[in-house]
């Protein structure tokens, strides 16, 4: 209308100037409105045209409205239309880069699901969050601060931090750190194939050698890392072959964010290829892993090295999930068992340590969904002694060696407040690796959380943990503080005071 107003304006000066008669200015108005129409309809016309499939000189990417909405596609400029799409760009007919976040965040979230990632990720195929023929891209961040105390000098329990004076110093700590940074890739290449893997950031837990400021323990790593076969629509089989979690006993916790006693104790990660069937509330899943000492709580001797050159392990798990009649109450049970756990190794307990000899162990568990409630219960023991729970020097001796036992249970009840989501939760763990009396005997932990969505994907939580015990893996029965010395307490205690933020995206 404005350009109508100028081209009016411009037309009239001189028909006045030159005094036209009336109906020669009526003829030019009549042109101009002609030329308006003409180009409202253009542009109209241009504004519901699609874009080229070509690649443009400069790609924009719009941020969506919605989680999880239809892709966008590639555009030369920014539309309406454009801006109400999903953050996503398709390189060409069957290839999208999108995100999911909420599937991103049951993937990355480290409280759930714990030993089962990869038949999640099927299953969220078959439900339809994630498209066939779609690579997406996810991540996850963790935020902490707190507040630590313990009655033993720089020996401070709390197991989501290494326990060494090398992250704590005193009677008292106190942080305000990231605590992880994932980024996730899921590629579904056909139907039946998927490939993921999974970059994490973890300075708090990381083997790297220093203090959490030092380079090498800020280093990303390919945490996990697999290629799936398998379509959940068409067939209750399935395999992975990679870098992923061992389908040994539950490991999951009902805390927001502090893990169990069991999984610090059991969990395992390692190189393997994985067999499942998933059908009817039944799941079963075999795994053949890399010998020697893997990532995490899987160790099996290779010609008396723990040189991971040979496929010499092994991990069973069977659990049936029980309809108790209605949406979201239901009971799963289950057990397995792992031919070489990480409890083999000899006096003094070093990690990475070739093994004495292979340590089986096994695991039972259950979990309850009912309505807003959900039960966790496990217990997980190895099948021999720890070779390296015997310390051979007085007065330490006469301790005798010991198999490692570790169990948990707690409830976590989820509250609808102000329309949002609220957990409360409540979990006990233990951890025993040695006979009554001896100072690496046990280390109990509790944990009281409390947790809120302000959305599916993001997580604000606040915990207190109290830990009884100091029995840290390395050296727990002694060998680096001289002769007949441990540096295990029995009698050590710990109190956390914690508050964080997991956002997934």
């Amino acid at each position: 209308m404005a350009a109508s107003a100028v081209a009016l304006g411009v037309c009239l000066a001189p028909t006045l100037a030159q005094a036209q008669s009336l109906e020669d200015v009526l003829a030019r108005l009549e042109r101009l409105e002609q030329e308006n129409r003409q180009l409202r309809q253009e542009v109209d016309s241009l504004k519901g045209a699609q874009p080229v499939a070509t690649t443009p000189p400069a790609l924009r990417l719009s941020a969506p409205t919605t989680p999880d909405a239809a892709p966008i596609r590639e555009v030369e400029a920014p539309t309406p239309e454009n801006d109400r799409a999903m953050a996503a760009v398709e390189l060409n007919s069957g290839l999208f880069i999108s995100r999911a976040s909420d599937v991103s965040y049951r993937m990355l979230d480290p409280t759930t699901h714990t030993s089962r990632k990869p038949l999640m990720l099927l299953d969220a195929r078959r439900q339809g969050d994630l498209r066939d023929g779609g690579v997406y891209l996810g991540g996850a961040i963790t935020a902490l601060a707190n507040y630590q105390e313990t009655n033993r000098n720089s020996k401070f329990g709390y197991l989501m931090r290494h326990p060494t004076s090398a992250n704590q110093i005193g009677e008292t700590a106190s942080e305000a750190v990231l605590h992880s940074a994932q980024l996730s890739v899921t590629a579904n290449v056909t139907p039946w194939i998927t490939a993921y893997a999974e970059l994490l950031y973890d300075p708090e837990q990381s083997f790297g050698a220093g203090t959490i400021t030092a380079v090498s323990r800020n280093q990303m790593q390919l945490r996990k890392g697999y290629v799936m076969f398998g379509d959940l629509e068409e067939s209750p089989y399935y395999a992975a072959i990679g870098k992923m979690e061992a389908p040994f006993g539950l490991m999951d916790t009902v805390s927001p964010f502090t893990a169990s006693t069991v999984w610090h104790a059991f969990g395992g990660l390692a190189w393997g290829a994985l067999a499942g069937y998933s059908k009817d509330g039944l799941n079963i899943a075999l795994e053949a892993v890399q010998g020697g000492s893997q990532f995490r709580s899987l160790a099996t001797g290779v010609e008396g090295t723990n040189v991971p050159s040979r496929l010499n392990n092994f991990v069973a798990d069977a659990n049936y999930t029980f309809d108790l009649g209605g949406d979201g109450r239901d009971l799963m049970a289950g057990a397995s068992y792992v031919h070489g756990s990480a409890y083999c190794h000899g006096f003094p307990v070093v990690h990475f340590n070739p093994c004495v000899d292979d340590n089986p162990a096994y695991a039972v568990y259950s979990q309850l969904h009912y309505d807003r409630w959900t039960a966790n219960a496990e217990f997980a023991k190895t099948l021999e002694e720890w070779p390296g729970t015997f310390n051979p020097t007085p007065p330490l001796n006469q301790f005798a060696a010991s198999k490692v036992t570790s169990w948990g249970v707690g409830g976590r009840y989820a509250a609808d407040i102000g329309g949002r989501e609220v957990h409360l939760s409540t979990e006990f763990s233990t951890y025993v690796a040695g006979p009554k009396g001896s100072p690496w005997r046990r280390q109990d932990q509790w944990v009281f959380g409390l947790a809120a969505f302000p959305v599916s994907h993001v997580k604000l939580f606040s915990e207190v943990v109290l830990v009884e015990g100091y029995v840290p893996l390395n050296f727990l029965s002694g060998g680096n503080l001289g002769p007949g010395v441990s540096w295990s307490e029995a009698d050590g205690k710990t109190q956390v005071l914690l508050v964080g933020a997991n956002v997934a995206f």
